[in-house]
């Protein structure tokens, strides 16, 4: 899935992307590590993997998990 870097914290290792939808999705360290990147500026475009959770409540995605992100490659 692609989505847009949208903050990321160098200390932690961890932030944020948007999904082409608007969606916000957090991704931890573990999830950054995994795709062996060194640094994420907010507006690159990614590559992520997620853990799919049942939908909550309003219909958003309850429980999903950034577990890789990496840059997008053609």
């Amino acid at each position: 899935m692609q989505a847009t870097a949208y903050t990321f914290d160098p200390q932690t290792r961890s932030g944020s992307v948007l999904l082409d939808d608007g969606t916000p999705l957090s991704f931890d360290a573990a999830a950054f590590d995994a795709g062996g990147l060194r640094l994420l500026r907010p507006g690159q475009r990614v590559r992520i993997e997620c853990t799919e959770g049942a939908a909550g409540a309003e219909g958003a995605p309850e429980g999903r998990r950034v577990t890789l992100v990496t840059l997008q490659t053609l």
